[in-house]
C-alpha cells in the first residue's frame, strides 16, 4: 500500500483471455442465430476463427476485420436500449467465463492499494458494465461513435496494441500512477506494448509468440484454468433473459480477434 508522498500504482488487465476465460463472440454465435442476425455458415465460420484465434492468436488483418465488422454490425442501434439489454442479460452471455484466479488476483491488487484498470479493445458497453462487477477502479475501451443517441457504424477510440500503452502513460500522467511500480497482464502478442508500459509485466496463458518474448525477457508467466461463473463469484441479481437481447448483448461484446461474414440484415426492424 502506498505510503504518505509515494505516487500510486495500478495493475492494467487485459479482458478476453486474460480475465474471460474465452473470446466473446463464439459464446454469442448461436444467440446472433437464434436472433435472426447472422446464418448457421457464419455460426460455423466464426467457430473456425475462434479455434485459429486460441491456438496460434490473430494477426493484425484479423484484428482489423474484425474492427471492421464490429463498427458496421452496430450502425443505427439506439445507445440506451443496447446499454440497457446489456445490463440486463450480461451474466446470461458471459457465464461462467471469467477466471477465478483473474478476480483473486484483482481482489490481492485492491488488498495491496493498488487502482485496478480493465484495458481492452472490446467495446465499453461491455467492458465497464463487466469492470464495475469486477470492482474495476477504471476502465479504457473501445468507443463507437454516437450521433444522436444511436451507433453511426464508425469507431471513436480503437483501444488496441500501441494505443493501449498510449492510454495506459495517458492515465498515468493524469492519475499519477508510478508505472515502473505497476502491473500488467495479457495473453496476446499484440499486448507486448501494454506490457512494456509497466515494470511488471506478466504474460497469461500466453499465445505462442508473447510465451516466446515472455521467456526472453525474464516476463513471468501466469496460467489461468479455472473459469468461474460470474452469478455465483460475484452475487449478480437475477436474469431477464430474453431471445432478442441475448442477440443485441451479444453485437456489442467485440473483444475477440475474429472475423464473422454477417450481412446487416434484420438491424433496423
Amino acid at each position: 500500500m502506498a505510503s504518505a508522498g509515494t505516487p500510486p500504482t495500478a495493475a492494467f488487465f487485459d479482458l478476453d483471455k486474460t480475465i474471460i476465460a474465452k473470446s466473446s463472440v463464439l459464446a454469442f454465435s448461436k444467440p446472433f442465430q437464434a436472433g435472426g442476425l447472422i446464418s448457421r455458415r457464419a455460426v460455423l465460420r466464426s467457430a473456425y476463427a475462434q479455434f485459429v484465434f486460441m491456438v496460434g492468436g490473430a494477426d493484425h488483418d484479423q484484428v482489423e476485420k474484425m474492427r471492421q465488422f464490429m463498427s458496421q454490425l452496430t450502425a443505427g442501434w439506439d445507445v440506451a436500449t443496447v446499454r440497457e439489454i446489456v445490463a440486463d442479460t450480461l451474466h446470461n452471455i458471459v457465464d461462467p467465463l471469467v477466471y477465478d484466479e483473474a478476480v483473486r488476483l484483482i481482489d490481492e491488487h485492491h488488498a495491496a492499494g493498488r487502482d485496478v484498470v480493465i484495458v481492452s479493445t472490446s467495446g465499453s458497453e461491455v467492458v465497464e458494465p463487466i469492470g464495475a462487477l469486477l470492482g474495476a477502479d477504471r476502465v479504457i475501451a473501445t468507443r463507437l461513435k454516437v450521433e444522436e443517441g444511436r451507433y453511426t457504424g464508425d469507431i471513436e477510440y480503437y483501444a488496441y496494441a500501441e494505443e493501449k500503452a498510449n492510454a495506459i502513460r495517458d492515465l498515468a500522467a493524469s492519475a499519477g500512477y508510478d508505472l515502473a511500480r505497476s502491473y500488467g497482464y495479457s495473453d496476446s502478442v499484440t499486448d507486448v506494448p501494454m506490457l512494456e508500459a509497466v515494470g511488471h509485466p506478466h504474460a497469461v496463458n500466453p499465445d505462442k509468440e508473447l510465451r516466446k518474448i515472455a521467456a526472453s525477457r525474464g516476463w513471468p508467466v501466469l496460467v489461468f484454468t479455472r473459469p468461474v461463473a460470474l452469478q455465483s463469484r460475484l452475487h449478480l441479481p437475477p436474469p431477464k433473459p430474453t431471445l432478442a437481447a441475448l442477440a443485441v448483448g451479444g453485437v456489442v461484446a467485440v473483444g475477440a480477434a475474429v472475423w464473422v461474414g454477417a450481412r446487416r440484415r434484420a438491424l433496423n426492424t
